[in-house]
């Protein structure tokens, strides 16, 4: 499959308030609670308003036999509750970590929640992953899509200005998904950069770990990190390193050669370019049986392999450890807010 990385007139009591509170509480959990399935008959995808989270995602393999190749829950209660390691989720208002949750702009420094270390990670304590998103339009068809809106104010999470964020996740035919991400600055300009955080396991979720997994990237570089994983402002080579997947490798031929584990952004310099998006990888499973393309107009990548998961249960009592997926997290390079030489990630307000 290819992942294309959108009244009354009376007075009000007091009684009136609480029980218009209580209304606006009974639909906020309802809507928090939904889960929404888009299917073209061959891809069945589960995505809830939660973090615009996909949940599942059931594609055949070469054989037509059906597995869930993304690791989840199977309610959305430890995603609410805050168990989930980004299973699934759209990140933001930031993806990745911005060093010590600091940065300057247009002469204003701006302190951000601190949530990884001394950083602040993915958005903040409460990121785009952690809010109920509006379901604002549902298609069917020949092209079945669900679109997600979600309003960020000034100041959430210490980011400046209020931005709308939509993404349509669709289903353009039998073994394409798309997430279509755009975001409109409304009165200041600020930092943006958004990601898409499913793991992969396309043995399926419940397989065990993903180091038989084989992949090729398109970067010939990457950015590499400090002891805190910030970048540190060089883009290195990988030719000769065990980061070169400029041709296909398994994961876990090189994996014990990087301390910890792979959890890098790659440059995307190399790929095949068709109809405005850059071929960023190519991930198989060990049998070969299923396979994902990536393509993607961000000028990086997050290539995660899970070194964080550890014992976590998820679907079907499926108990994942290290390495148990892979994330393919396009985006923004990390703390580029930071680092006037990588690519800009503000996006400056409209204007009327």
């Amino acid at each position: 499959m290819r992942c294309l990385i959108a009244s009354s007139s009376r007075d009000k009591t007091e009684s009136d308030f609480s029980e218009s509170r209580q209304v606006r509480l009974a639909v906020a959990a309802m809507a928090a609670e939904e889960i929404l399935e888009l299917s073209n008959g061959r891809i069945t995808a589960k995505i809830a308003a939660w973090g615009a989270t996909i949940t599942s995602l059931i594609v055949p393999d070469a054989h037509g036999n059906l597995a869930d190749v993304v690791l989840g829950f199977d309610t959305l209660e430890p995603y609410m509750k805050g168990i989930s390691p980004y299973f699934g989720c759209i990140v933001g208002r930031v993806a990745n970590r911005i060093k010590e949750g600091k940065f300057i702009l247009n002469g204003v420094e701006y302190s951000l929640a601190i949530n990884n270390g001394p950083n602040s990670l993915h958005g903040g304590l409460k990121g785009f992953d952690k809010v109920v998103w509006d379901v604002v339009e549902r298609k069917s068809g020949e092209c079945p899509s669900i679109t997600f809106q979600y309003h960020s104010k000034d100041g959430e999470e210490g980011y400046p200005g209020d931005v709308t964020v939509r993404a349509t996740y669709s289903l353009p035919d039998s073994t394409t998904l798309r997430l279509d991400m755009e975001a409109v600055a409304e009165n200041k300009a600020t930092p943006i950069n958004l990601a898409q955080h499913t793991y992969w396991n396309l043995a399926g979720h419940n397989s065990g770990d993903t180091l038989d997994h084989s992949i090729q990237i398109w970067g010939k570089h990457i950015t590499p990190v400090d002891e805190n994983t910030i970048p540190t402002g060089e883009i290195m080579p990988v030719k000769g390193t065990p980061f070169d997947f400029t041709t296909e490798h398994k994961i876990g031929a090189r994996i014990n050669d990087v301390p910890g584990g792979y959890d890098h952004n790659y440059v995307l310099d190399s790929g095949e370019e068709k109809n405005g998006l850059k071929h960023a990888a190519k991930l198989k499973d060990s049998s070969n049986s299923r396979t994902l393309d990536l393509w993607t107009d961000a000028p990086g990548m997050q290539f995660y392999t899970a070194n964080y998961v550890d014992g976590i249960t998820g679907k079907g009592g499926a108990v994942y450890g290290k390495h148990s997926g892979v994330c393919l997290e396009t985006q923004g390079f990390p703390n580029a807010i930071n680092q006037p030489n990588f690519p800009s990630v503000v996006v400056q307000p409209e204007t009327k």
